[in-house]
């Protein structure tokens, strides 16, 4: 009986105890949030991770539209607070402030375990600004030309395969963009150096990856996330063996061929000076690391704006007809000739097309940061150490411009130059010392894409009910995948001699 009743308190206790903590968590969540826009009551430790996880399309409108009042708002993630920015001001003012006493970009929710500890993103002030010094001749013109016969040789090769795919029938693009757009990362970071073999186990690794980052961050066996952290160790070594190469490449004084290729040349300078010794962030698996941040950078935004320009083209008629006429003033198929980087300059509208695709749909909506101490946002609010913190450059996108819920081109025109007087709001690259460095290349990917997908390819939406509704890809896709009809237009494709 004694037994009975000494098991019957400790159960009573128990449940007492839970509760308890329970309720600390409550009143601790209660007292970060003071005053703010969010959420009254949240689960336990989980938060509302779940319904972020199962519906973040909805998730992230709900805390936009809690945030109309002060321009931010709060919740509860993973046994983590956090903040979700929607004001222009607001955002720029955690973009400005990366640094070991403010905040740090992260990057994903839990990127650390999945990226490592030393990544770029990771880096603050000098050693920060010196890093990005060696990074600089990635993406001078004479590197970006480079990279421009490379891509083009790439998509070309793809839009072929697509318009034989289609056969009459539509075709999802949301993974054949995705393909094409990784055999483009490989091929301009690091060109030669991954054979045949690496290539198919390198995308399946960044596959994996891809999958653990919609996923809850459970760093146990059998888990997405674990499989994916296992993955990104595999990818960053295949990087770095790729490194190692091009290195020994460029101190034989060959010409670079690739982004990795202009990188080692760069750092080749600094060996033959002898200052090799004050290089941050330079060993083979660091710069593998690095490589890998360029990837994920890279890689599944271009995927995003890609497929969006596809979807907005087709529905504004008089813009695609526009853009094919300005293609055409400058480059012909039927001439055999790649587009130049001169030519891409001189492409107002297109360009204009492709700034107007990245800020309506602005494919990495969200920049996580983590608040390294309490960090005043307002007059009254102040954001509690340890919080992590969403910058939402996708609302930003909406703010200020003319119309902003309007896909317009013309908004960049030389006449509005709209991205001059909202600059503060155009937010897709970024802003601060973290700002995106390849935002050339990805717009020159951008647009050599429209300019070639438009003239060379007929392409029709087959549309459904819900279609062109956002989802996350981990970035931000059209529901049904960018469902197309396909066929040539062209007389006959061009013939690139680097095919």
């Amino acid at each position: 009986m004694g037994f009975l009743l000494s098991s019957s308190s400790l159960t009573q206790f128990l449940v007492a105890l839970i509760a308890f903590l329970l309720l600390i968590e409550q009143l601790i969540y209660w007292k970060k949030k003071r005053q703010a826009s969010g959420p009254l009551f949240v689960l336990p430790f989980l938060g509302n991770a779940i319904s972020l996880v199962r519906q973040p399309t909805k998730f992230w409108e709900v805390q936009a539209d809690l945030s109309s009042r002060f321009g931010f708002s709060t919740n509860y993630l993973i046994g983590r607070f956090m903040v979700f920015i929607r004001s222009s001001e607001l955002s720029h003012l955690i973009f400005h402030n990366v640094r070991p006493d403010a905040f740090m970009l992260v990057g994903h929710p839990f990127g650390k375990k999945l990226f490592g500890e030393h990544n770029l993103i990771y880096l603050f002030g000098q050693d920060h600004k010196n890093l990005r010094g060696l990074i600089a001749p990635n993406f001078t013109p004479k590197a970006l030309s480079t990279y421009i016969s490379l891509q083009q040789t790439i998509i070309l090769k793809h839009l072929k395969k697509w318009v034989n795919i289609a056969d009459s029938k539509p075709i999802s693009l949301r993974l054949l963009v995705r393909e094409m757009n990784l055999e483009t990362s490989q091929t301009v970071f690091v060109g030669p150096y991954l054979d045949d073999k690496a290539r198919v186990e390198f995308n399946g690794d960044y596959n994996l990856f891809n999958v653990g980052l919609m996923t809850l961050p459970i760093d146990f066996p059998g888990f997405a996330f674990r499989t994916a952290r296992i993955a990104v160790e595999r990818l960053v070594n295949t990087l770095s063996l790729c490194t190692k190469q091009s290195k020994a490449k460029m101190v034989d004084g060959q010409e670079p061929s690739c982004l990795i290729d202009f990188w080692m040349q760069e750092i080749v300078k600094y060996t033959v000076d002898g200052e090799a010794a004050e290089l941050p962030q330079t060993s083979d698996s660091q710069i593998g690391g690095h490589l890998f941040d360029f990837l994920f950078a890279a890689q599944d935004a271009s995927t995003s704006s890609l497929l969006w320009a596809i979807t907005l083209l087709e529905s504004h008629p008089d813009v695609l007809s526009k853009v094919r006429s300005e293609v055409l003033k400058f480059w012909s198929p039927e001439s055999d000739e790649m587009i130049t980087a001169d030519q891409i300059r001189e492409m107002d509208y297109t360009q204009a097309v492709a700034r107007e695709v990245i800020r309506y749909r602005a494919p990495a909506t969200l920049v996580p940061h983590i608040a390294m101490e309490d960090f005043p946002l307002t007059d009254w609010y102040t954001i509690p150490k340890g919080t992590i913190v969403f910058p939402s450059v996708f609302e930003s996108s909406f703010q200020g411009f003319t119309d902003g819920y309007r896909f317009d081109p013309d908004r960049f025109s030389e006449d509005r130059q709209e991205d001059q007087v909202y600059k503060k709001n155009f937010l897709a690259f970024g802003a601060g010392p973290h700002q995106c460095v390849g935002q050339r290349y990805a717009l020159n990917h951008l647009v050599l894409f429209i300019a070639m997908f438009s003239t060379l390819i007929d392409f029709t939406r087959h549309r459904t009910d819900g279609c062109d509704d956002i989802v996350y890809y981990p970035t931000i896709c059209p529901k049904d995948g960018c469902l197309v009809y396909l066929s040539k237009r062209c007389t006959r494709y061009p013939n690139f001699s680097s095919e």
